[in-house]
């Protein structure tokens, strides 16, 4: 199932998620070139998120060094980096279309600035989610998958009523059809299994498995849900 558009009417541009599409589109484009030429692999481990690397270096810092909080300041930034890097043409394609269907409309009513900010703040509590969890993986995990997790889970609550347009390819056949918003919070999971299509080629050949960041995607809407009900309430 293929979202296209939701029948909400905008008065707003989205700029702000117009430049989210441009910069993630640029930034794989960039992965590409690395992959070319095969420095791909430690770029991803150097800027994707790694949680063992992070905990190791918190502990450090705790317990043994206190000179290592420079390491740990220096790898909160792939906590930024990694939302905007993806790991296959799939993965690429479903996350811009589901932030081109769903953000728009978030952007319209939270204003430029508050969206900007719900993605960003989203996408690293998402991660630190995952690092919760899994504080011993050392697999780097990059995408913007928990950011727009988040993005679907508020776009339900404040739009319950919203229809949107979707095709069902079959095929060489495309069957237009009009589908809930809320039937895109199951569909959202359903998909991260297509995801490993077109992978880049990342070493180590784990990175970004689908099933590995669940958890970011889970506590993403969760999140999006949240701050759109404490929102009504305000």
């Amino acid at each position: 199932m293929i979202p296209i558009s939701d029948n909400l009417r905008t008065y707003k541009q989205p700029f702000v998620n117009y430049w989210l599409i441009g910069i993630n589109i640029l930034m794989f484009f960039w992965e590409i070139k690395l992959e070319i030429s095969g420095e791909l692999g430690a770029f991803i481990q150097n800027c994707g998120l790694v949680p063992g690397q992070i905990t190791t270096a918190l502990n450090n810092a705790i317990f043994v060094n206190p000179a290592a909080w420079v390491v740990v300041v220096g790898s909160l930034f792939s906590l930024i980096f990694a939302i905007f890097l993806h790991g296959s043409f799939s993965q690429i394609l479903g996350n811009m279309l589901f932030l081109w269907v769903f953000g728009k409309s978030l952007e319209n009513i939270l204003g430029h600035g508050r969206y900007l900010a719900f993605y960003l703040i989203t996408g690293i509590l998402t991660e630190l989610v995952q690092i919760l969890v899994e504080p011993s993986l050392t697999v780097p995990l990059i995408g913007a998958n928990g950011a727009i997790a988040a993005i679907l889970g508020a776009y339900v609550i404040r739009f319950p009523q919203a229809k949107i347009d979707s095709v069902l390819p079959l095929i060489f056949v495309y069957i237009p059809m009009q589908l809930p918003a809320y039937f895109y919070l199951f569909w959202w999971f359903v998909q991260q299994l297509f995801y490993g299509i077109g992978s880049l080629n990342i070493p180590p050949s784990g990175v970004n498995q689908p099933t590995l960041a669940y958890w970011m995607q889970l506590a993403g809407m969760i999140l999006g849900v949240a701050y759109m009900r404490l929102k009504k309430l305000s």
